[in-house]
């Protein structure tokens, strides 16, 4: 039997062409000076920023123009302290996950009795009050613009991790697949299989009972990605690819398909400390990790489950046995990966040797001392996956 839940989600979407339109009406609900968000160059260079302050021509505009992959916690009180010196009212983020991400825990910290982020993190208490959030996604990668959670490093210690709430949530947000068009095919590839783990890792492999309804949207959750994520490295500008991701990005975290379904996250757990301790692109780091760990936990026990990704995902025949159905599920999901998309398969590639695996498994393992998932690992466990990516 499933386990019980709440559901609810608060982030009001405007999804399509042009949706940047409406902002300036949505943001005059909650004050008119505005914090905007963003790293890079490309939302200049391809008109957005510009765009959007013609938008926000009324507001009292300050720009942070600090975010980096992977959000650094130094960073983020510098935009706190932009907050409280300013007084600002409303946080909107332009751009990918990290833009997102660094919007949302500069707002909860603005609202925050610290002027350290990572003493939010370090709290581990729901965040319950923040500075109202927008987001101008320009990449389908995270979901973080319809959810509520955000992830931070702090390089200082080598550690990524993040802390959510209610507040976190964003208020509104304003999804145009045109905005997504001049995303690089790699970043493209990254985000893609970033969507798929949301589903992947948090709920497709649980122990929890799954309501049928929701174990089906899952599929087609991941099946909309295998079809599109290839036009869309293929074809930069094709609209439907776009349109598709974009929205599959929000709803793979945006908590309706978790409803009744605890989250583990193994592959996440292992991803973020390549990512803290090489400053990996993420989505690379778990398209490396996925299918070894798909194969590390391949048994009796768990290949049907495997093998139901081979059937309702990639189309296998059902008639093929489940353990052989298993196996060629990684096997598509390792072709998808690296073949389709061009994302190189080894850590080695990378630069990364094993050096500081048995540290890091330590790591990702926390407190506990094991990684409680769909098959917990310990950190033995965690090094021979590592090895495996090699």
């Amino acid at each position: 039997m499933m386990n019980d839940f709440s559901f609810q989600n608060t982030t009001k979407v405007h999804f399509g062409k042009n949706a940047v339109d409406k902002m300036a009406a949505e943001i005059s609900k909650y004050g008119k000076k505005v914090l905007l968000v963003y790293g890079g160059r490309s939302i200049k260079k391809y008109g957005l920023y510009d765009k959007v302050r013609e938008q926000l021509k009324d507001f009292e505009l300050y720009d942070y123009d600090l975010v980096k992959p992977n959000p650094r916690h130094t960073d983020i009180n510098e935009g706190g302290r932009m907050c409280r010196e300013y007084g600002i009212e409303a946080v909107v983020a332009i751009g990918g996950g990290s833009a997102i991400d660094s919007a949302k825990a500069i707002a909860g910290l603005a609202k925050a009795d610290t002027q350290n982020c990572w003493d939010l993190v370090e709290a581990k208490k729901p965040i319950m009050n923040a500075l109202p959030i927008f987001a101008v996604p320009t990449m389908a990668s995270t979901g973080s613009e319809m959810d509520a959670s955000c992830v931070i490093s702090n390089l200082e210690t080598e550690e990524k991790k993040g802390y959510n709430g209610p507040a976190l949530r964003p208020t509104v947000t304003f999804d145009d697949p045109t905005n997504t068009f001049t995303v690089p095919a790699y970043q493209t590839a990254c985000g893609a299989v970033d969507i798929m783990s949301h589903t992947i890792d948090t709920k497709y492999f649980s122990r929890d009972d799954k309501m049928d309804m929701l174990y089906r949207m899952m599929d087609e959750h991941l099946k909309t990605v295998v079809k599109w994520a290839p036009v869309a490295v293929q074809e930069p500008e094709n609209y439907d690819a776009r349109a598709n991701l974009l929205w599959a990005a929000a709803w793979a975290l945006n908590s309706f398909m978790t409803c009744g379904v605890r989250q583990f996250t193994s592959v996440h757990a292992m991803e973020h400390e390549l990512s803290a301790v090489y400053d990996m692109v993420h989505g690379h780091g778990i398209a490396i990790l996925m299918p070894r760990w798909m194969r590390y936990i391949l048994n009796e026990n768990t290949a049907p489950q495997i093998a139901r990704m081979a059937y309702n995902v990639y189309d296998i025949p059902a008639d093929m046995p489940v353990m052989e159905a298993a196996e060629k599920a990684i096997e598509c999901t390792e072709e998808l990966f690296f073949d389709t998309l061009g994302l190189k398969s080894h850590l080695s590639e990378m630069g990364i040797d094993d050096t500081r695996f048995e540290e890091m498994a330590v790591n990702a393992c926390g407190a506990a001392g094991v990684i409680h998932g769909y098959v917990d690992l310990t950190p033995e466990d965690v090094v021979k996956i590592y090895r495996m990516c090699l």
